[in-house]
C-alpha cells in the first residue's frame, strides 16, 4: 500500500481544526506528508507533524515527495455527518483522514507558541493598557473571511460576520471600561471625530497569524464569529464569546466547552448552506438576515464579555517599548527606552521586526481628514446607511 500525501486547503480555521485528525493518523502511520495549500503557520513547532508538512512551492515537492504517494484531499464539508449536523469540523476531518464511520471525541488542536511570539503578544497588550489606561483587554474579531468592502458598505454575503452597526455598538460600550483590540483588516470609524475621542481603541495590522494567536493568549477575553479567532481560543484554553449566524454551532464551534459562550443569532433563522457541495442561491437568500442582531442580542454579547472580563480596573504599571533596531535577531531592550505611563497618549513606539505599530483610532483612508458633521448624528447615519436597525 502506497503512503499518502494529504492536501489541506481553505482558511486558517480549517487548517487548525485538521491537526487532531493528523495527530491520530500519526499514531499508526509514520510515512506520510501534509501539503498545506493555505500555509504551514499552524503546524510550526508541532512535535509530530512539523517535519511532515510542506508548502505548495517547496522545491522538487512533486518528484521527491508526491510522485510515489497517493494524493488525498480531505473535504470535511462533504462528509454526511457534517452536513447533517452530527459532527464538528475537526471530527469530519478525523473521519475522512482516519477512515472512521462515526465521529469520536478529539483533543483540542495543538498550538505551540514560541517565547518570542508570546513576548510579542505581551508587549502589544501592555501597550494597549498603557495608552488606554485600562488593565483588562478584550480582542474582538467582528468579521469572518467572507466580509468585503463594497463601495461605502462592509458586508458579508455568507452572513457569518457582525454588521458594522452592531460592531460599533459593542466596541463603544466596552472601550469605556476595557482596552479594546480590533482583529480586522478592514478599517472603520466607531464614532464621529474619533481621533479626538477620550476612549482609544487599537487596530494593530499584524500579518503573522501566530502573533495574533499570542495576542489572544495574553488578552483577558475574546469576542468573535465563525472564524479563526475562536479556534485559537480553543487551542489555548481561552474564554470566548462567539456570535453565530448562518452556520451551525455543532459544526463550526464548541457548544460543549464551558469556556465558550455561544450567542446564536441565527437560531431558527437559518438553513444549512451546502458550501463546497453546491451553489444554492435560495438558501443564501434565506440566511441573509441570520446575523442581524436585536438590541437584546447585543446586550447578551456585552453581558457575556463583561462577565468574563470582570470589574474594570485602571492600569497601574508602565510599558517599555521594544528596542527598535536594524538587527532583527538582536534581543529587544539592548538600550534604554522610555516608559509609557498609564493613560498616556504619547507618541507610540515604532514598529519592530516582530510587532508592527498599532493604529490608534485611525479612520479609514477614504474618510476626509475633516469630515463634515452628519446632520442626523453618526450612529443614526450609519444605521440608515446599512439598514440594520432592528428591534
Amino acid at each position: 500500500m502506497r503512503s499518502k500525501a494529504f492536501f489541506v486547503n481553505g482558511g486558517a480555521g480549517r487548517v487548525l481544526c485538521s491537526i487532531p485528525a493528523f495527530e491520530k493518523y500519526a499514531e499508526t502511520h509514520d510515512d506520510f506528508i501534509i501539503v498545506a495549500e493555505g500555509g504551514t503557520d499552524f503546524f510550526k513547532g508541532h512535535a509530530t507533524l512539523d517535519g511532515k508538512v510542506y508548502d505548495m512551492w517547496h522545491k522538487n515537492l512533486f518528484h521527491e515527495h508526491l510522485k510515489h504517494r497517493d494524493c488525498v484531499s480531505p473535504e470535511p464539508y462533504r462528509m454526511w455527518h457534517y452536513y447533517n449536523q452530527k459532527c464538528s469540523l475537526a471530527q469530519a476531518f478525523d473521519m475522512e483522514i482516519n477512515g472512521l464511520d462515526e465521529p469520536r471525541e478529539l483533543p483540542k488542536p495543538t498550538l505551540n507558541l514560541t517565547k518570542m511570539e508570546v513576548i510579542a503578544g505581551y508587549n502589544m497588550i501592555q501597550e494597549v493598557k498603557a495608552v488606554t489606561g485600562k488593565d483588562k483587554v478584550v480582542v474582538i474579531q467582528p468579521f469572518g473571511r467572507g466580509v468585503q468592502t463594497v463601495g461605502e458598505f462592509i458586508a458579508d454575503a455568507s452572513s457569518r460576520s457582525m454588521s458594522l452597526v452592531n460592531t460599533v455598538d459593542i466596541i463603544n460600550d466596552l472601550k469605556k471600561d476595557y482596552g479594546v483590540i480590533v482583529m480586522a483588516e478592514l478599517q472603520f470609524p466607531v464614532e464621529e471625530n474619533e481621533d479626538k475621542s477620550k476612549y482609544k481603541i487599537a487596530r494593530p495590522q499584524i500579518e503573522d497569524i501566530r502573533v495574533w494567536a499570542s495576542v489572544i493568549d495574553v488578552a483577558d477575553h475574546f469576542i468573535g464569529v465563525d472564524s479563526i479567532g475562536q479556534h485559537i481560543c480553543k487551542s489555548l484554553d481561552k474564554k470566548a464569546t462567539v456570535v453565530i449566524g448562518s452556520t451551525y454551532p455543532v459544526n463550526i464551534s464548541y457548544p460543549e466547552d464551558s469556556n465558550f459562550d455561544l450567542i446564536d443569532i441565527g437560531l431558527d433563522r437559518r438553513k444549512y448552506s451546502p458550501i463546497r457541495l453546491t451553489m444554492d442561491e435560495t438558501i443564501d437568500r434565506y440566511n441573509d438576515q441570520s446575523m442581524e442582531m436585536s438590541a437584546e442580542h447585543v446586550k447578551s454579547i456585552l453581558r457575556s464579555a463583561r462577565k468574563h472580563l470582570g470589574k474594570p480596573t485602571s492600569f497601574k504599571g508602565t510599558y517599555t517599548p521594544p528596542q527598535s533596531t536594524d538587527c532583527p535577531t538582536c534581543p529587544p531592550g539592548t538600550a534604554a527606552t522610555p516608559a509609557v505611563a498609564p493613560g498616556s497618549t504619547a507618541m507610540l513606539p515604532g514598529s519592530t521586526a516582530m510587532l508592527p505599530q498599532p493604529q490608534w483610532n485611525q479612520p479609514p483612508a477614504n474618510i476626509a481628514e475633516k469630515p463634515k458633521k452628519p446632520k442626523v448624528g453618526f450612529k443614526n447615519e450609519v444605521k440608515n446607511l446599512l439598514k440594520t436597525d432592528i428591534n
